[in-house]
């Protein structure tokens, strides 16, 4: 491919990161082996615009049960791009998160904080022809967590995009601007300074919806000198 851009490992985080506990439990021990991808890993379910419901990427009412979610509402929006800055259209974006209060729907997290009826924490959309994509949801909560004494996530985001198979899927966080548990997060931490700034979105005024939801833009780099981090 003309002026193809391999991925820049050194933006990217490292299987073991010492501070963030977990990753000498999980990181390889030994060299990785490359494997020639075949038909089967390189195909497989295709996700049209027909299977994405017209509620999947309004989280505020995706999960209703009778009443509005608790907490901030807010737009995230932003562009899917390839490493020539070229839009990625037809990629299935999902994203998941906890709500205001900082708690997930999911029977491993006990943390001491309600759980919201009104809130199910996950949706998805196609990004458009220009590589969009576009959600409003509620702004998560920081939480608790045991990788260290009195260690609380920032507020974040996951996504998740999948191209046309599997094996095409990227995973990252997005954080917020001026949130000071950044700094003492070691998984925003175990990327490489030089990058980090690409996984905090940006407030944007002219995305704000007046009187309603607050705006944040984050565009996701798939691959070259600029790519988002993703987690490994």
């Amino acid at each position: 491919m003309d002026g193809y851009n391999p991925r820049d490992w050194s933006t990217q985080p490292p299987y073991l990161a010492p501070e963030y506990k977990s990753t000498p439990l999980r990181s390889p021990t030994k060299p990785l082996i490359p494997l020639k991808q075949t038909l089967s890993e390189l195909t497989g379910p295709v996700y049209g615009h027909d299977s994405v419901g017209e509620l999947d990427a309004d989280l505020t009412r995706n999960g209703r049960k009778g009443g509005e979610p608790q907490g901030e509402r807010i737009i995230v929006t932003g562009r899917v791009l390839d490493e020539n800055g070229k839009a990625v259209p037809d990629a299935l974006v999902e994203l998941w998160q906890c709500n205001a209060a900082g708690r997930y729907i999911h029977a491993a997290d006990q943390h001491d904080a309600p759980l919201d009826p009104n809130f199910f924490g996950g949706g998805r959309c196609v990004s458009d022809a220009e590589g969009r994509y576009k959600f409003m949801t509620i702004k998560p909560g920081a939480y608790p967590w045991p990788n260290h004494h009195n260690a609380w996530r920032p507020a974040h985001i996951h996504f998740s995009l999948f191209g046309p198979s599997f094996l095409t899927r990227l995973v990252t966080q997005m954080y917020f601007p001026g949130d000071p548990l950044l700094a003492l997060d070691p998984i925003f931490g175990a990327t490489p300074a030089s990058a980090r700034d690409l996984l905090v979105s940006q407030f944007s005024i002219d995305v704000t919806q007046p009187g309603y939801a607050l705006g944040y833009v984050f565009d996701i780099v798939l691959r070259g000198r600029n790519a988002t981090p993703m987690e490994s």
